[in-house]
């Protein structure tokens, strides 16, 4: 049984993400700093015959990473996905964003992705999959959303990088970037978000994700590596 590790998974994407990979046979670990929800979501996937482990992991922190890391190799002894998928968001104009907010979304989201990758690299199997969770926000710009753009761009750089380095051992790197998706995570955001923006006039529904993810982490994508693929429901093609 191959084994994922997802991060932020608690809830939204992730936890979408870990389900579709369930479902599909894969054993999951989910991880994140929202304990009650993600035992929850773990207990419910494993009432339904799925092997899913919750693990408290702050992807800021090293230490949160290796004992996740040691709980990984003691239960499933290596992994075969990772899927890079916890962030944060504010949205603030660049005169009006503090050091401490910009720096917190800086060290959950490009610094736990990077933290992601150096500590699942010793576990992973030759073969893997690595996904990081970039954004439209990554390629492209929006106001408000310095912080934000600014980590999703870094994912994208950290993700090509990464390929070329984990290249040797075949295992394949790479990002996706949503665009506006349905989640709680964005709750907070302006009337609309991109979604006034979107061709399709809405923001995606977190399965719609999904599908991709499990792709990339699938053998159907063994040749694709270092790239980044958009799920925007035609933002960018404007």
């Amino acid at each position: 049984m191959r084994t994922a590790l997802i991060t932020g998974g608690a809830r939204g994407q992730g936890l979408s993400h870990a389900k579709r990979l369930a479902a599909a046979g894969w054993a999951v670990v989910i991880g994140d700093v929202l304990d009650e929800d993600g035992t929850a979501s773990a207990k419910e996937l494993s009432d339904l015959g799925h092997s899913v482990d919750y693990r408290h992991l702050d992807v800021s922190d090293p230490d949160s990473w290796d004992s996740v890391m040691e709980f990984v190799r003691d239960e499933h002894g290596s992994l075969h996905g990772l899927v890079n998928n916890a962030g944060i968001i504010h949205v603030a104009d660049i005169v009006e964003e503090s050091l401490e907010v910009w720096s917190r979304i800086v060290s959950v989201n490009l610094t736990g992705s990077f933290l992601g990758l150096k500590a699942a690299s010793p576990l992973l199997e030759v073969g893997s999959s690595v996904v990081n969770v970039a954004s439209v926000f990554g390629p492209i710009g929006a106001r408000g959303y310095a912080a934000y753009c600014s980590t999703k761009a870094g994912i994208i750089g950290l993700t090509k990088v990464a390929a070329l380095e984990l290249a040797e051992r075949r295992i394949r790197v790479n990002a996706i970037c949503p665009g506006g998706v349905s989640t709680k995570m964005n709750e907070d955001e302006p009337e609309g978000g991109v979604s006034d923006d979107t061709p399709f006039g809405r923001r995606a529904e977190v399965d719609e994700i999904s599908g991709t993810v499990a792709f990339l982490l699938s053998d159907d994508s063994r040749f694709i590596t270092g790239t980044e693929i958009t799920i925007d429901g035609g933002l960018t093609a404007k």
